[in-house]
């Protein structure tokens, strides 16, 4: 009777399916309601949660490193840097309103180029994952696994993403005038009190572009923790039933 009790639900939720949607339906829902039921090795908690790392960040870095990855992402658009923004009017009061705009779209055009270069710093953080780290992430916060990799790769992330954004900024006319403009208006607000801009636009780009890969991580980590119909393998389904 219980048998009964558990599919019944399921039933009435495929109800104007066809009847091969319906199957692949109740096999999954039946597939989820079965993991919740089995007990796990370390070895294979461990080993799901590296198989939703490697998801979520192939994902990620998928998203972020397509053209218009991050220019057209408000979740992680890079604007003119918000400290030099009396900077920007400025210019922009000057009739460098187009300069200004190609200027933003040169930043993400970088981050998104340097994104490309992601995957392997996660993949070397992935694999060493230990035991201990994994049932952290498993049992930890929804942002868990994403604040993990967070903490292990920012600095091989941005180390690495570097030279690709100076590449790139490079390339534009408004960036070599960014440096002696943020210096000249330095000098300026030792007078007028105004905040300092940071001088060095590169390594602004930079820790933006890292910032919006773990941005985009967490969106992903957040529907293979809520989502079942997003853990797309046995092991997947099993693992995270027993969050």
């Amino acid at each position: 009777m219980k048998t009964t009790i558990k599919v019944l639900p399921a039933a009435l939720l495929i109800i104007g399916l066809s009847a091969c949607e319906g199957q692949q339906v109740l096999g999954t829902l039946e597939a989820i309601q079965n993991a919740g039921a089995t007990t796990l090795s370390n070895d294979e908690v461990v080993s799901g949660l590296k198989e939703a790392l490697r998801t979520g960040t192939e994902r990620s870095v998928s998203i972020g490193s397509a053209l218009d990855g991050f220019n057209k992402n408000n979740l992680i658009r890079i604007p003119f840097p918000q400290d030099a923004i009396k900077v920007k009017n400025t210019l922009m009061d000057l009739g460098l309103k187009k300069p200004v705009e190609d200027f933003e779209v040169t930043l993400n055009r970088a981050a998104e180029e340097a994104a490309k270069q992601a995957v392997p710093v996660f993949v070397d953080a992935i694999t060493s994952m230990s035991i201990a780290d994994g049932f952290a992430i498993l049992k930890g916060g929804e942002n868990a696994a994403t604040n993990y990799l967070k903490e292990k790769t920012t600095a091989a992330l941005i180390a690495k993403f570097r030279p690709t954004v100076e590449a790139a900024t490079q390339k534009v006319a408004l960036t070599s005038y960014w440096k002696p403009v943020a210096d000249a208006y330095n000098t300026a607000s030792i007078l007028t009190g105004a905040k300092a801009v940071d001088p060095d636009l590169n390594a602004y780009v930079t820790q933006k572009a890292a910032d919006g890969l773990f941005t985009l991580l967490a969106n992903e980590e957040k529907k293979i923790r809520q989502d079942p119909l997003a853990r797309t393998t046995e092991l997947l389904r099993k693992v995270f039933a027993q969050q």
